[in-house]
């Protein structure tokens, strides 16, 4: 069962806390995370990129000129793809890009992502993080204090304004919760920040 230290906000050791074997053990799968992650930016686009096809674009009803006897090439359209204004031809049209993995996938994925934070070091497990107003200030102190570099993933139990307002205007630090944890944030960012009641409601949701 993997054992980490557990820090309060001045960065001081205060204890250890256990980690579930069956979430923060688990082999890291390289090809589910991959699988994970393509899906993640694949469910991200919109797909609502749009262009006219010839029957589509404005005008065109009329035979530019006659067929025979004029010297130039045959037209029958202004609105061939050929001509300026026309239209396009395999241009994007509406799509859904989405991705759909199964659940045990998705699983697993989350798994080998937490594991491999704690495999690599990479995790910082905060005895609680409390703020009593938003201010930036106190969050950069917090996190110089744990000694985490530019880019990190601060996990909570449950959304507080307070953290999520001292969080958000820090470059490379990115405020969530345990709900809204996903692979591609945990890939991002080289280090996991996440306090102790949050560690609790990740391993009640993967643990089962």
């Amino acid at each position: 069962m993997p054992r980490v230290a557990l820090y309060n906000t001045n960065g001081e050791q205060v204890g250890e806390i256990d980690l579930n074997d069956s979430v923060f053990g688990v082999p890291v799968h390289q090809s589910v995370l991959h699988d994970a992650v393509v899906a993640y930016l694949a469910n991200q686009r919109l797909g609502t990129h749009d262009t006219k096809t010839r029957g589509e674009v404005r005008g065109g009803g009329r035979k530019p000129w006659r067929q025979k006897g004029t010297g130039r090439a045959r037209h029958g359209s202004r609105r061939s793809p050929i001509w300026r204004g026309g239209g396009t031809v395999f241009g994007p049209h509406p799509r859904d890009y989405s991705i759909t993995l199964p659940k045990k996938v998705r699983r697993l994925a989350m798994k080998s992502a937490l594991s491999s934070k704690v495999e690599s070091g990479n995790i910082v497990v905060l005895e609680e993080l409390k703020l009593d107003q938003p201010k930036t200030k106190d969050m950069v102190r917090i996190l110089e204090n744990l000694k985490v570099g530019r880019k990190a993933l601060v996990v909570t139990a449950a959304q507080d304004e307070n953290v999520i307002k001292s969080t958000r205007n820090i470059a490379g630090v990115k405020p969530t919760t345990a709900g809204f944890l996903n692979v591609y944030d945990l890939m991002a960012h080289p280090t996991l920040v996440i306090t102790r009641e949050a560690v609790s409601k990740v391993e009640e949701v993967l643990a089962r």
